[in-house]
């Protein structure tokens, strides 16, 4: 997951230090919001030319405005690598997006609009910047119903790339790695203290949180669940379907009775001599998995991973036997990989 910093949430740093410091931190990106009603583009464009004589990081461009497309020639001129448009401020009939191979173009949200918006811009827009507190305001909480959003957007677009843009910190940034963002843009966080150290906080896996399982779960009407009577057919194709590598497995009381990953199905099919006709739920199922509850917060499911001694890339989520959610660490392995 990439890191882009906020340089407008210090106001008590010279711009050409501040980008100095955050460059020898490796930092991967620098955030400049743009509001047209708060501040003039000469101000914005004498800013990028500071930030230019003294670094080659890209910049990652955020813009609110009623008429964006007259920012247009302003984009090309100052070769912007990522340009975010504020949908909610929009107010032009014919948006225009510039052609341009060399830029990266998205379209912002705030937490209150829906995802669907997306589609309208999906042929010109690379990504959607979610915007987690107020856009444009430095220093705000997080807003948790993102979570949900970014699931949703990843199943409809998955060929588009999500920003989070917000209330970032060590452990929303931890999360945002566990469901696969892109990036995120850190303001106060990073930028306010020691830089060196709120960086690698948020890239550490190792945080102290009491963000609760429940708030950015994978709900129960998202996971793959079947019945313990069903057959392997229907075993492989809801993991197709769902794309999890396992399913979670009920019984006819809807308790929860374990887990069938694919390594189950080789296993079960290597007993049972590769006949799938003799093969169900019954044959296959883990009836003992390492699960979480709703109520455990980050800090106790890491330790519960920890202390088994074998890789664990998904942990059911149950409450007095029932299925509630659960959760994938694949984005969370394989940006670590």
């Amino acid at each position: 997951m990439k890191i882009s910093a906020s340089l407008y949430s210090n106001k008590t740093k010279k711009l050409e230090a501040l980008t100095e410091e955050l460059d020898s931190v490796n930092i991967d990106m620098f955030h400049i919001d743009f509001n047209d009603k708060k501040v003039e583009i000469e101000k914005i464009e004498h800013d990028i030319k500071r930030i230019r004589n003294v670094s080659s990081t890209p910049i990652d461009l955020h813009i609110i405005s009623e008429e964006p497309s007259k920012y247009n020639n302003f984009i090309l001129r100052n070769n912007i690598d990522r340009v975010a448009y504020q949908f909610e401020d929009i107010k032009e009939n014919e948006f225009d997006i510039p052609n341009s191979e060399n830029i990266e173009f998205g379209l912002a949200i705030t937490s209150n609009t829906n995802i669907e918006v997306f589609n309208k811009y999906s042929d010109r827009c690379s990504y959607i910047l979610l915007m987690t507190t107020t856009p444009g305001e430095s220093g705000g909480k997080f807003n948790t119903i993102n979570f949900k959003k970014i699931r949703h957007f990843k199943k409809l677009y998955p060929n588009k790339s999500i920003h989070v843009d917000g209330g970032i910190n060590d452990e929303i940034g931890f999360v945002m790695r566990i469901l696969g963002v892109q990036s995120v843009v850190s303001g106060s966080f990073l930028v306010k203290e020691n830089i060196s150290k709120s960086l690698l906080k948020l890239k550490s896996s190792v945080i102290n949180s009491q963000l609760k399982v429940k708030e950015f779960m994978i709900s129960k009407e998202e996971c793959p669940i079947i019945d313990i009577k069903s057959s392997l057919p229907n075993i492989l194709k809801k993991i197709n379907d769902f794309d999890f590598g396992y399913v979670l497995v009920e019984n006819s009381n809807k308790e929860f009775v374990g887990i069938i990953s694919m390594a189950d199905v080789r296993r079960g099919l290597i007993k049972k001599e590769f006949d799938i006709k003799k093969i169900d739920a019954h044959d296959i199922i883990n009836h003992r998995p390492v699960t979480i509850r709703t109520s455990d917060n980050i800090n106790y499911m890491l330790k519960t991973i920890q202390n088994h001694d074998f890789l664990i890339s998904f942990i059911p989520v149950v409450d007095n036997k029932k299925i509630k959610g659960s959760i994938t660490f694949f984005n969370l392995i394989n940006s670590e990989s």
